[in-house]
């Protein structure tokens, strides 16, 4: 899987209702639930929480280590940044708020967007202070 496949089936599923806890693209799909859809549509299917509270302390309660899904920070030696296709990205839009979104191709941002009730593709890194940055490893 490369980084460029993870950005193209994140993209996808743009148009998909967003759904709180949602996990599978039938029915809608928060952003987690898009994390994992896209990996899985790539081949590489991953266990995330199915549910979790609104507000959260620590986000390991809420992502699991993304290095067990073959990502790597994205500030180590061989993953120079900026964003790359199919980097993820955590974001705190507010206290004790976390969100998740992909880079997609042409760059651009894939994320559940909770207002606007669907997955969108959207031009700018969504609001929200980066807690981290990842990519999918060198030898992936």
């Amino acid at each position: 899987m490369s980084g460029p496949a993870l950005a193209r089936a994140a993209a996808a599923l743009a148009g998909v209702p967003f759904r709180l806890h949602g996990r599978d693209p039938r029915h809608g799909l928060d952003c987690i639930g898009l994390f994992a859809a896209a990996m899985a549509s790539c081949g590489r299917p991953v266990q995330v929480p199915g549910g979790y509270a609104l507000r959260l302390s620590n986000p390991a309660d809420w992502l699991p280590d993304p290095r067990s899904y073959g990502f790597q920070p994205a500030d180590e030696p061989c993953l120079p940044a900026p964003y790359l296709p199919g980097d993820v990205v955590m974001l705190s839009p507010g206290p004790a708020q976390l969100h998740l979104a992909i880079r997609g191709p042409d760059k651009c941002w894939v994320h559940a967007h909770a207002g606007l009730r669907r997955v969108v593709l959207q031009p700018c890194l969504p609001p929200g202070e980066l807690l981290g940055h990842w990519r999918l490893a060198c030898s992936s």
